[in-house]
């Protein structure tokens, strides 16, 4: 019987009147145990915190059932990092279990627009609540407040206004006027009320985070792009770079330039034989049936191998905004369907990485922009424009021809050797990328663009056909497969 009876019950659960005895026999037998005032589990390997934290929520409806989850719990979605757990119910009391403590605030109980939550014996705070509550005074510090205060409220209000829009704001802000006299947060909502007209422009309130001035004062960003841009403007700052100069000098710099202008084309997917794109740049012979990638290839040499254009770097925010649109202007010049020049209007993505709304395209080349103007050497503006650029995707395509000419740009003006991705770089390149924009490391980013810039510091460019040979040799032409990798040239 009790074998059966304990099939029944849950990992977690807690004792009363009517299983008492039966619970006292699966202790005894070994089958339950303890680990809090009527609090039993089944689970007999396994740490008390551990068996709570995966039965939370559980725990927390059969501890104290018809509460609703409210503050910085509901605000941050989980218990704060002490383990605290804030309620809002018809009585006050604390509950403590192992790894968590669970605090019941006497107050409202649902609310409109409180949700159900876990089987019905719990309530989910509603957004407009969430925003209330967490504008209140608290006199705890720290995570342990039951409070994120006006910064973390701010930052919300701002991704909500990024993500959803005016409309949702003006929805939330209805809603709180609805609900305040409830919670008794008139005051509260004053704040919010302040704090949402001043990010949708209507009204002016103190702004406490910059990401919400900057959206008051019209200029919005994504503060995750910036977060990364930092982080690279660190590594670059920090580390001792390798100083690789070069003579850009005709015939080389011609050859060269050409050579980016192909490589450049190839790893975006305008695939042509090298000996085919040397007569469609160099002859102007247009295969009938690829006009458009043929006028790609020319369009990217025309700025990279443009003297008086490749070596002109911004003194600027406007003259930097002009030179990325003029430059993906040319570059693009032969598919007038893709807007040259134009900032997107429409959200992109490659794969799973989503990039920068158009809406904060603006605001966020002004963040990288002012944080490019910090960076000393070439090689620090170069790799960083590169990236910048890159992750914010401000046109429809594009995007990494344009970053890769504005990075080269930085590095021939200060002259350096400039970097090219050969087609069996591609996936250590776009790899690295990913690895800085998913996870905030630009090691891998910065190893693979100083040994891409290694490899052409050592190639002479002077003949076309020699510098074909010796990249040939190094498998730079071929398509990225796992058993052959680009090898470093021999020194000339």
């Amino acid at each position: 019987m009790a074998l059966g009876a304990k099939k029944t019950l849950p990992e977690v659960f807690v004792s009363d009147e009517s299983i008492t005895q039966m619970v006292s026999g699966m202790v005894r037998r070994g089958e339950a145990r303890k680990i809090a005032p009527r609090l039993y589990t089944t689970t007999m390997n396994e740490l008390p915190d551990v068996v709570v934290k995966r039965n939370l929520w559980q725990i927390v409806g059969a501890l104290a059932p018809d509460t609703v989850i409210g503050w910085r719990t509901a605000f941050i979605s989980g218990a704060s990092e002490d383990g605290s757990v804030f309620l809002t119910g018809s009585y006050k009391r604390e509950i403590k279990i192992p790894g968590k403590r669970i605090s019941i605030i006497k107050g409202a109980g649902r609310l409109e627009g409180d949700n159900p939550f876990i089987s019905d014996v719990l309530f989910m705070a509603s957004e407009a609540r969430q925003m209330l509550e967490n504008l209140m005074p608290t006199k705890a510090k720290g995570n342990d407040t039951r409070s994120v205060g006006r910064k973390g409220v701010e930052d919300k209000l701002v991704r909500i206004l990024q993500s959803r829009g005016e409309e949702r704001l003006n929805e939330l802000r209805d809603h709180a006027k609805r609900i305040a006299p409830q919670l008794g947060a008139l005051r509260e909502f004053d704040i919010l009320n302040n704090l949402i007209g001043s990010l949708l422009r209507t009204s002016s309130a103190t702004l406490v985070t910059s990401v919400a001035q900057a959206f008051a004062a019209g200029v919005p960003y994504d503060p995750h792009c910036v977060e990364r841009f930092e982080q690279l403007r660190q590594a670059l700052a920090s580390d001792i770079l390798p100083f690789r100069p070069r003579a850009n000098m005709p015939p080389a710099f011609t050859n060269e330039a050409f050579y980016d202008a192909y490589f450049s084309n190839y790893i975006e997917g305008t695939e042509f034989p090298v000996d085919e794109a040397i007569g469609i740049v160099f002859d102007g012979k247009i295969p009938a049936g690829r006009p458009d990638d043929a006028h790609d290839v020319i369009g990217t040499y025309q700025v990279v191998g443009n003297f008086r254009e490749i070596f002109t770097t911004p003194k600027s925010f406007e003259s930097f905004i002009d030179l990325l649109r003029s430059r993906h202007a040319t570059i693009l010049g032969g598919r007038p369907n893709k807007r040259p020049g134009e900032f997107k209007e429409m959200l992109n993505q490659a794969g799973s990485s989503v990039f920068v709304a158009p809406g904060l395209v603006g605001g966020t080349l002004k963040q990288g922009y002012d944080i490019y103007q910090s960076l000393q050497s070439p090689t620090e503006r170069a790799l960083f424009m590169m990236f910048m650029v890159s992750e914010i995707h401000p046109f429809d395509d594009g995007n990494g021809r344009v970053s890769r000419a504005m990075m080269n740009s930085e590095l021939l003006a200060g002259g350096l050797c400039r970097i090219i991705i050969p087609s069996i770089f591609r996936n250590e390149y776009v790899s690295s990328l990913k690895r800085l924009k998913n996870h905030n490391d630009p090691s891998a980013y910065l190893r693979v663009m100083l040994y891409a810039q290694e490899f052409v510091n050592r190639i002479d460019f002077t003949d076309i056909e020699h510098a074909k040979s010796v990249l040939t040799e190094c498998n730079a032409f071929a398509d990225p497969v796992d058993n052959v990798k680009l090898a470093l040239p021999r020194k000339e």
